[in-house]
Parts: structure tokens; C-alpha cells; sequence
């Protein structure tokens, strides 16, 4: 790593914290807020759910226009995007309107598939040899997004007797040290060929074993955690929990999230990508099965640290299998694929989240997740033996 490089990085996992702080902030409060304003309460869910599905949208766009003009003008977009949706939140909670609270959501969403590269644009600063430590640090940014839950509860009533108006303003507030943090951030634009070249064809690329496994690990780590996520504070109000208990539980979730990614990197270097991620996959299990154990405050707090944890590991091994397959013409398309296809099985979670709780109960959604995490752990063992047949061809030729 260059002293620029590894400048970079930090000013990366600042942003990283920002966005995540703001995130979780949106996580512990949303389906309340949506509660209180639907007049339909199995909407609750919808306004993140469309979040959601705005940054599957944002995905593509945003990182064909960060080939155009460079990470740090389309950091600089996405945010400006940000701080209007959390305006516009709060102005939908001051009127109580459901409708412009969807809208707000979902320009927060398309900010935060502009914010989902910060993790790429470390890969684009470090040396191969540091890639998937630097994409594991900057995601140890989101640490700091723990205080997220305690921001929301603290701000919740500061326009009482009106709840949560707050939350936007803070969040708002986020927003703008995003934009005065990303003026410090120096990683070059694209050059000429980078812009022109187009490399591989798309289909091409996602054809490529590593390609499905990443997506597949990524997809399901984050779907999963979404879905168990967005309805744990429902799941609590059910039991009986206060906001305060739910902010502590998403609070512990996110420490889960991103505390690991200090070490992260090291270990998939150590052990393996793949090892990393069927781990991930086995802790996701544990949490379910720690939702299945019992509706204490303390089953809560475990099963979303594992949940965390475990989301982790398959997201960060996700990642780092994307980089390893495209060259620097093909990464903006290779990496708006797997993004674009995450996020689309996150949105889905997030809408269903709610119908889902309602519908069927919190047991059922536990057992749901399990197929989904036997799909990846066959799909790594795939991609093992993918691979280690390819090594025997070629030592044989």
C-alpha cells in the first residue's frame, strides 16, 4: 500500500462508518415509524422494503457513472441524494404522511447503492496482495455504526410530541460530513481505456463459477439478514419489548456486522475465501436457531450478533471473490451484476419482512432461512470441486 493508498482507505471506512451509522438508525426506527403511520399495518415494512429496492435500482446506474467520473464525484451524488431523502423524511413524519415517508426511503435506498462501493473503491486503492484486507477494513468502519440504534433513540422525541422526526435530522447531519470527508479522497478517475474498453461480454463473466458462488453467498447472507433483521423490532414488540430494547438488539446486530471485519481480511487470507464463507453460513444457521429457542431479550441479542457475524463473512467473501475474476475495463459491469442481484434478493426480503411476520410468525421465517443456507454450503463445495478439477486438468496437460 502507498501512503495515498492507505489514506484512502481510512477516508473510505469514514464514509463507510457515516452511511452505516445512518443506515442503522433507519433499521432501528423504520418499521415503527411505519407502524405509526400506515393505516394498513402490514405495509409497515414497505417504506424499507422500498429502500430497499431503490438501491437495487441505484446499483447499475451508479456504477456505470463512477466509470464516467470517478469514485469520489459518484460518492458525492449518492450522498447529495441522501440528504434529500432524509429531509424529505422528516418532513413526512412532521405531516405524517405515509406516502411522502415511502418517498424519502427510497431516495435514502438510491443513496445507498451509490454507497455500497465504498468497499469496491478500496479494492481500487490497494495492491492485490491487500485487497480483501482493505475491503474488510473498510467495512470495519461500520463498528461505529453501532451508536446508530442509541442515535435514534436519543433523537427520537427531540421534536415531541411528534416521534422520530429526529432521527432524519440527525441523520441528515450524517449526510453532510459524508460530503465534507469524500473532498480528501484522492483515488484517481478512470483513465481513456478504462472508459472505452468494455472487456468480456457481461454474460460471459457471470458464467464463471466463482462468479455464481460469490453472488450466491453474498445474495444470501445479506436477503437472510434482512429479513430476520427488518422484523426482529416487530418480533419484540409482539413479545412485549420497548423501542429501547429493540435499538439495543439492532445495536449488538451491527457491532456483529462489522467488529469481525478487523480480522476478516486476516482470516480469508489464513484460511481460505471459501472456508470464511461457509462459517458465515453456519453462524446464520445458529441464529436461527437462536430465534427458535426462545423470545428472551437474551436469544434476541445472540441470534442478531451471529446474524451479524455471519453476514459478514459472506459478504466480505463475496467481494473478494468479484475482484479476483474481472480486469479494471470489466469491473464496473461485473461488479453492478453482482450488486444489481444482491440487492434485488434484499429488497424482496425487506418488502416480505413484514407480510411475512404477520402471515406466518417469527418461527416460520427462522425455519425459512435454512434451505437458502444449504444452498450456498453445496455451492462452495461445487466451487472446490470446480476447481480442483480444473488444477488436475491442467497439471495432466
Amino acid at each position: 500500500m502507498t501512503r495515498s493508498g492507505a489514506r484512502d482507505v481510512a477516508l473510505l471506512a469514514t464514509c463507510q462508518a457515516l452511511f452505516l451509522t445512518s443506515m442503522a438508525a433507519v433499521v432501528a426506527a423504520a418499521a415503527l415509524i411505519g407502524h405509526q403511520l400506515a393505516d394498513t399495518k402490514v405495509l409497515a415494512t414497505l417504506p424499507i422494503g422500498i429502500q430497499f429496492v431503490m438501491t437495487m435500482v441505484a446499483t447499475v446506474p451508479a456504477s456505470l457513472l463512477m466509470k464516467r467520473i470517478g469514485r469520489r464525484d459518484g460518492f458525492t451524488v449518492g450522498a447529495t441524494i441522501g440528504l434529500a431523502g432524509a429531509l424529505l423524511g422528516f418532513w413526512a413524519i412532521m405531516e405524517a404522511s405515509f406516502a411522502l415517508f415511502c418517498v424519502g426511503l427510497a431516495l435514502i435506498g438510491a443513496a445507498n447503492g451509490f454507497a455500497q462501493y465504498y468497499r469496491f473503491a478500496a479494492a481500487d486503492a490497494a495492491s492485490e496482495a491487500f485487497r480483501s484486507r482493505a475491503i474488510s477494513l473498510v467495512l470495519a468502519g461500520g463498528v461505529i455504526a453501532s451508536v446508530g440504534p442509541l442515535l435514534a433513540d436519543w433523537s427520537k422525541d427531540l421534536f415531541a410530541p411528534i416521534a422520530f422526526a429526529g432521527v432524519f435530522v440527525t441523520m441528515a447531519a450524517l449526510y453532510v460530513a459524508t460530503l465534507v470527508v469524500l473532498r480528501f479522497i484522492t483515488i484517481p478517475p478512470p483513465d481513456e481505456e478504462e472508459r472505452s474498453n468494455t472487456g468480456r461480454p457481461l454474460f460471459e463473466i457471470m458464467r464463471q463459477p466463482t462468479f455464481i458462488v460469490a453472488v450466491l453467498g453474498s445474495l444470501v447472507g445479506y436477503a437472510m439478514m434482512s429479513l430476520l433483521m427488518t422484523a426482529t423490532p416487530l418480533a419484540m414488540k409482539y413479545c412485549g419489548f420497548g423501542f429501547s430494547d429493540s435499538a439495543q438488539t439492532i445495536q449488538w446486530h451491527v457491532l456483529g456486522m462489522f467488529a469481525p471485519a478487523f480480522v476478516t481480511g486476516h482470516l480469508i487470507k489464513r484460511f481460505g475465501t471459501k472456508r470464511i464463507m461457509a462459517c458465515g453460513a453456519l453462524l446464520i444457521g445458529l441464529c436461527a436457531a437462536s430465534n427458535l429457542h426462545g423470545v428472551t431479550l437474551l436469544n434476541f441479542h445472540v441470534a442478531l450478533v451471529l446474524l451479524g457475524v455471519g453476514w459478514n463473512f459472506l459478504f466480505t467473501g463475496g467481494t473478494t471473490l468479484i475482484t479476483e475474476i474481472h480486469s479494471p475495463a470489466e469491473k464496473a459491469k461485473t461488479q453492478a451484476a453482482h450488486d444489481f442481484t444482491v440487492f434485488t434478493g434484499v429488497a424482496a426480503a425487506a418488502l416480505l419482512s413484514g407480510a411475512l411476520h404477520e402471515a406466518v410468525g417469527w418461527q416460520t421465517m427462522n425455519y425459512a432461512v435454512l434451505p437458502f443456507l444449504a444452498a450456498v454450503l453445496i455451492g462452495l463445495a461445487w466451487l472446490g470441486l470446480s476447481g480442483r478439477t480444473a488444477a488436475a486438468s491442467t497439471a495432466a496437460e
